[in-house]
């Protein structure tokens, strides 16, 4: 455990249980929505990624795992490598239309961003 993490430790400062569980702050799995209620984003970026292109899917509420999986699904599909993080679903390559694809026939709301 971190010295970040120990910080945000709430209403016990040191437990003799060894069972006990800490509770902290902002540490709170978020309920993923359905796929037809989420409304996600796809665009292309360059910056920041050292001149690659990559598509980025912005927009997914819901849990880390859930977001992995649908990243894991859609880099199959695409037959391309990418990751999950922070929200988002980094997609390397030029491929929006077929995240784009992928997405909805997935059942999710998704629209081109940007350009």
């Amino acid at each position: 455990m971190s010295k970040k993490n120990k910080k945000k430790r709430v209403d016990v400062v040191y437990s003799t249980n060894p069972d006990y569980e800490y509770d902290y702050e902002g540490e709170s799995v978020e309920e993923t929505l359905p796929p037809e209620e989420q409304n996600l984003k796809v665009r292309i970026e360059k910056k920041g990624r050292g001149g690659k292109t990559a598509v980025v899917v912005k927009g997914f509420i819901g849990s880390e795992d859930d977001l992995k999986d649908l990243a894991k699904t859609v880099k199959t599909k695409c037959g391309t490598g990418g990751s999950a993080k922070e929200g988002e679903i980094i997609i390397q390559g030029e491929m929006r239309n077929k995240v784009l694809e992928v997405l909805k026939k997935e059942g999710y709301n998704a629209k081109q961003a940007g350009g």
